[in-house]
């Protein structure tokens, strides 16, 4: 067991998580054991309380609490790329559109985390990146993340340098993505940009009350603790009379569920969002489902479809894009809604 160590983030090492930089200098460690120092207040950063996602800097300097030593460790908690099980090597594999020598674009499934959590062992993006190395001798680190049960365009860098430039890349809101969603109903403008901010609901009952977000009036914003600006683009591409919608959406800052919270603030939950309403049902009176015809998934129908970045070694601009994953394609069809009919960017000639 080693003491109490404090360490200063060197010039290579600055602009990056702290969770990562803390597992490469000490490879015993599991990410549970990251957050429980946080949790517990035994790892500080410049003396200040820490989470594990939080971005360190050069010249900082990090209090280590005593450490199991290495040898002391089972392998299986050692091992920086523990055993994949085949299927799901096949699985990740498969979700790659497209990778060069510096970066790997993924279509995430839905229904799979893109990191680690209570009670979802390795199975998640973050987990199964042990194969996607493809011949290089790190994994490749996710530089942003989707919810669970959101599908499409997921960003991983395969160098250290890579990551660093597409995080800060993200920050600066380069990057532009466009989500594609089924509402219930449809907004009116169809054309228009929700700024309700967010702020977390109290409580952590086991329905995940813990991690819903709650939308605040733009005018109460600064008076309302907690609560931080949001600001989504939304676009209506197609709809089915007025029961339901296909909307092109754009997070203009990023927060934890955003769209979701907009939309039904908005009063036009996305499709199969039990958080938020969007599977109740219960729109316009007899449910904005009742007679389409076919059958609509309760799964939530949300797709990061499109994402466009600047590449951080050739300076060009990239513009990749996802195919809807299986769910979503079928309540296209039942809808009658065709991928090929809507343009890619519909907020172009707005702006």
């Amino acid at each position: 067991m080693s003491g109490v160590q404090l360490i200063r983030v060197s010039h290579d090492e600055g602009d990056q998580r702290l969770d990562r930089w803390l597992k490469k200098r000490f490879p015993q460690l599991t990410q549970g054991a990251v957050e429980k120092m946080c949790r517990t207040g035994q790892l500080r950063v410049d003396g200040g309380r820490v989470k594990a996602a939080t971005r360190i800097g050069a010249g900082q300097e990090v209090r280590v609490p005593p450490l199991p030593d290495a040898k002391t460790v089972p392998a299986r908690a050692r091992s920086e790329n523990p055993r994949i099980p085949d299927n799901d090597q096949k699985m990740i594999q498969q979700a790659v559109l497209w990778k060069d020598e510096h970066i790997i674009a993924l279509n995430k499934p839905p229904g799979l985390p893109s990191q680690g959590g209570s009670g979802q062992g390795t199975r998640h993006v973050d987990g199964l990146t042990g194969a996607l190395m493809f011949g290089y001798k790190d994994r490749p680190k996710l530089v942003h993340r989707l919810d669970k049960d959101t599908s499409g365009l997921l960003l991983l860098a395969r160098t250290d340098r890579i990551a660093r430039a597409l995080s800060e890349a993200f920050r600066s809101r380069s990057t532009r993505k466009i989500y594609w969603a089924a509402v219930a109903g449809v907004p009116n403008p169809r054309m228009g940009t929700v700024r309700y901010g967010l702020v977390k609901a109290a409580g952590h009952g086991r329905g995940g009350e813990g991690e819903k977000m709650i939308a605040v009036h733009p005018r109460d914003i600064a008076s309302t603790e907690g609560a931080k600006r949001a600001t989504t683009d939304y676009a209506v591409l197609d709809a089915l009379g007025t029961r339901a919608s296909w909307c092109a959406l754009v997070p203009i800052t990023g927060r934890t569920h955003q769209l979701r919270a907009h939309m039904a603030e908005l009063g036009h939950p996305i499709v199969g969002d039990g958080k938020y309403g969007g599977s109740g049902q219960e729109n316009l009176g007899d449910g904005w489902g009742a007679q389409l015809g076919g059958e609509i998934s309760r799964k939530l129908h949300l797709h990061a479809r499109s994402l466009s970045f600047d590449h951080p070694i050739t300076r060009r601009r990239m513009t990749l894009t996802a195919p809807l994953p299986d769910h979503m394609q079928r309540t296209w069809k039942t809808l009658g809604w065709h991928e090929n009919d809507v343009p890619d960017d519909p907020f172009a000639e707005e702006e």
